[in-house]
């Protein structure tokens, strides 16, 4: 099994997965675009019971059910979880150490890419979410 790893720009904040990831995608919708500060997010997500953290705690903000956390550092972002996917965590691509290992499948949001943004990857594409919630709730 392969380890996974990554952690934030200057280092005070590690993670590491004992386990393969369960997805990975690209995000257009508002909240991810501002979360990143880029035209849109790439995220690889896996079983939370999966991930260890070393150094630091992460600081969090966000708006209930989505937490996004970051480095109180340097403030890079590092990962999203959802309360109503208690079991899974959701690392930005950007902090994995080898984001070239992991890529999406998908793109989540699309009717909120920005009309410059073109990627023709042939990916499917979602006008919601990709990851389906308990509730059935899209957003």
């Amino acid at each position: 099994m392969a380890k996974h790893t990554g952690g934030c720009r200057c280092g005070a904040i590690r993670f590491e997965a004992d386990a393969d990831p369960i997805y990975a995608s690209y995000c257009h919708c508002e909240d991810c675009k501002r979360a990143s500060g880029a035209p849109m997010a790439a995220f690889v997500g896996f079983h939370a019971a999966d991930v260890t953290f070393d150094g630091e705690d992460a600081a969090t903000y966000g708006k209930a059910p989505v937490s996004r956390s970051f480095c109180a550092t340097c403030g890079a972002p590092l990962a999203y979880a959802d309360a109503r996917l208690p079991e899974r965590i959701f690392f930005m691509l950007g902090a994995m150490d080898a984001p070239e290992n992991y890529p999406p499948t998908v793109h989540a949001y699309a009717p909120e890419a920005l009309p410059f943004l073109h990627m023709d990857d042939g990916l499917p594409r979602s006008d919601t979410m990709t990851v389906p919630r308990p509730d059935g709730d899209k957003t």
